[in-house]
């Protein structure tokens, strides 16, 4: 019975959640109006929701309860009371590799299709490892944090010290389960959450000392963080099109001991020239908004609810971005464009775009394969203006 009660809460979340909040946003206030619903019964609901969108629009034509429970089977290495019950020739097989479990479902289930998990399969960048790609949505995402490396050690000695399982990936990345809570362990300030493939990004600011930099869609500052640790002795302006998340920036400025920058709210859609006709950039990071289509290993409900048509939506709106803010950068200067998209039409598509209609030459662009580290994927270019300096 107490699967059936399993069920139950999961079918119940499902008949109500539309894709319209994200699930992680939709889940708390779903909670709270059902406050019969004890912490285990929350948590269990939870891996099911998550479980079963993992698997995408693969597998469709049979029934929920079986597709969740072979969704579960392949996300997890625990056995749930929805496995045992449904596919009770698999319990021994739990914790097997997920490629072996793959390999299982794929045997068991023939019609069982890879492309199906990932919708839009045709619109991906070129140079992705497609079957791997699609394997990493059954994993949870690692948190990644970012820290001083003069730093590194002592973090890790007081996240050890707490029994959680820290993995140091270069002298300023580390590497935690997801869902960690760090509030009570490490001090406000000594580190930042950003994901790993973000951080790389970061090897294509190349900064120097007095420069002037622009974040045009700073959002909360990750990126802006990211280069004032890489040269401190710099000018900033940070820019986006809404004053709340400004908001947010400002305090993660104040906890990291940023205290000099410009910050303006801006719609880079508009022509800008009153507010900004005299600014001249060393640097512009566009840090574009986009589908956020290499990002869904954290958020897999958009497997199921993304709508094809966003991606062009998206794609215009990073044409006429970088239509607007060209003008600003100086002549021998960088633009680094970057997306959390695996869509070339927002990738590679448009730094062709750059390249062939703004006075833009390509020096480096890169497909950043976050599946590979259990990170996000994500793309990133570095175009310098053309002309004299």
């Amino acid at each position: 019975m107490r699967a059936d009660h399993q069920l139950r809460a999961f079918e119940q979340i499902l008949n109500n959640y539309d894709g319209s909040l994200p699930l992680h946003r939709f889940l708390p206030t779903y909670f709270k109006q059902h406050k019969q619903m004890g912490s285990s019964d929350r948590r269990w609901a939870t891996r099911h929701i998550y479980s079963f969108f993992r698997l995408g629009k693969a597998l469709s034509g049979l029934p929920q309860e079986e597709r969740l429970s072979i969704a579960d089977f392949l996300c997890h290495d625990t056995l749930s009371l929805i496995v045992e019950k449904n596919l009770p020739e698999l319990k021994e097989s739990i914790t097997l590799q997920l490629e072996e479990k793959i390999s299982i479902i794929k045997t068991k289930y023939p019609d069982f299709n890879f492309q199906e998990i990932y919708p839009f399969h045709a619109n991906l960048s070129d140079g992705l490892d497609r079957e791997a790609f699609y394997t990493s949505f059954f994993k949870q995402p690692d948190l990644f944090i970012r820290v001083g490396a003069d730093e590194s050690a002592s973090i890790i000695s007081k996240l050890e010290d707490e029994k959680i399982e820290v993995k140091a990936i270069s002298p300023t990345a580390l590497a935690l389960p997801n869902g960690t809570r760090l509030e009570t362990v490490l001090k406000e300030g000594s580190y930042q959450v950003q994901d790993l493939s973000s951080q790389h990004t970061g090897h294509y600011f190349k900064p120097n000392k007095w420069d002037k930099w622009w974040d045009c869609c700073a959002a909360s500052g990750g990126k802006t963080l990211l280069l004032h640790s890489l040269e401190p002795v710099i000018e900033l302006l940070v820019s986006d099109l809404r004053e709340s998340i400004l908001l947010n920036l400002d305090e993660r400025f104040r906890l990291a001991g940023i205290k000099k920058y410009h910050k303006k709210e801006l719609d880079l859609l508009q022509n800008n020239d009153q507010v900004l006709h005299h600014y001249q950039f060393d640097g512009i990071i566009l840090d574009a908004p986009c589908t956020g289509s290499g990002t869904w290993g954290r958020t897999p409900e958009m497997l199921t609810f993304f709508e094809e048509r966003k991606i062009n939506q998206f794609a215009n709106i990073q044409r006429g971005i970088v239509q607007n803010i060209v003008k600003y950068l100086k002549p021998g200067k960088p633009l680094i464009y970057i997306t959390c998209s695996a869509f070339a039409e927002e990738n590679e598509a448009i730094v062709q775009h750059m390249i062939e209609q703004l006075p833009l030459e390509l020096e480096k662009m890169e497909l950043i394969k976050g599946y590979e580290n259990n990170a996000d994927t994500m793309f990133v270019a570095r175009l310098i203006k053309k002309g004299q300096e």
